[in-house]
């Protein structure tokens, strides 16, 4: 009982500190937006949280939510399964790694965004131009991921599958990826927020939806207070979005009977 309760105490104490600095910012922010007085380009974050509630209030924020985080989650499932498939063929195989890799290191370097012009012409706005530009942002780091955890599994693992006779597909399943599991989940988080990154850049630069678009229509009009409400909103997206890929991943931890 005692042993419990340090450690809640203990992990109240590291949350106290680790609020010490964002704290301090926002009061540092609110005093300073308030001896200059509101402005065109900077506002209290007490203005902002008004403003971002009465967004929550009227919907607008949910449903730019929704279509932003549907958008984001088809593409790193389109982007992130293609890449997780084609690591652990290259993982497994040397030769289609060697004829992969001219390809691999001419097409990776190019930014997603660059290819909003040509997603525009063949989707179009909507979910399925900003999801085909995340697709291909994270297709390349789970691809490149999951191809080094794969060249890391113990050699042994895949002898002892050889002598057992299992087939590649048997491979994979049983001997692959249960060892690469904690390497897949932090190719994972880098997946995710890549994915809401791309998402809100797309629909700030060309896709009149979502949360990019509310931030942009809000700068544009010159609203600060509103503006900082949707970038704050767009942060504890992240933040919520990246604390729901720990919790699966410990999870999937306590199933395998192994720390991730």
């Amino acid at each position: 009982m005692a042993s419990s309760a340090g450690r809640t105490g203990g992990r109240r104490a590291a949350v106290a500190k680790a609020l010490v600095v964002p704290a301090a910012g926002l009061v540092a922010l609110e005093w300073y937006a308030r001896s200059i007085g509101f402005s065109d380009s900077i506002a209290p974050p007490s203005k902002a949280l008004t403003e971002l509630l009465r967004a929550l209030g009227d919907g607008t924020l949910l449903k730019a939510t929704g279509f932003t985080l549907y958008a984001a989650a088809l593409g790193l499932g389109l982007g992130g399964g293609l890449g997780v498939a084609l690591g652990l063929v290259l993982g497994l195989s040397r030769r289609a790694a060697q004829a992969a890799f001219l390809s691999m290191e001419i097409f990776r370097p190019i930014p997603s965004v660059a290819l909003i012009p040509l997603a525009m012409l063949v989707f179009g706005f909507g979910v399925d131009m900003e999801a085909s530009i995340v697709a291909f942002a994270t297709f390349w780091p789970l691809a490149i991921l999951t191809q080094s955890a794969v060249r890391q599994v113990e050699p042994r693992l895949l002898e002892v599958a050889t002598a057992l006779g299992l087939s590649a597909t048997a491979r994979v399943w049983k001997i692959v990826l249960p060892a690469i599991v904690p390497r897949l989940f932090v190719a994972l988080r880098l997946g995710v927020g890549v994915a809401l990154v791309v998402a809100v850049t797309v629909e700030i630069a060309a896709n009149p939806h979502g949360l990019g678009f509310g931030l942009s229509m809000a700068q544009q009009s010159l609203r600060p207070a509103l503006m900082l409400a949707w970038l704050f909103w767009i942060a504890c997206m992240g933040f919520a979005l990246n604390a729901l890929t720990l919790w699966l991943q410990r999870g999937v931890a306590r199933r395998m009977g192994a720390a991730l």
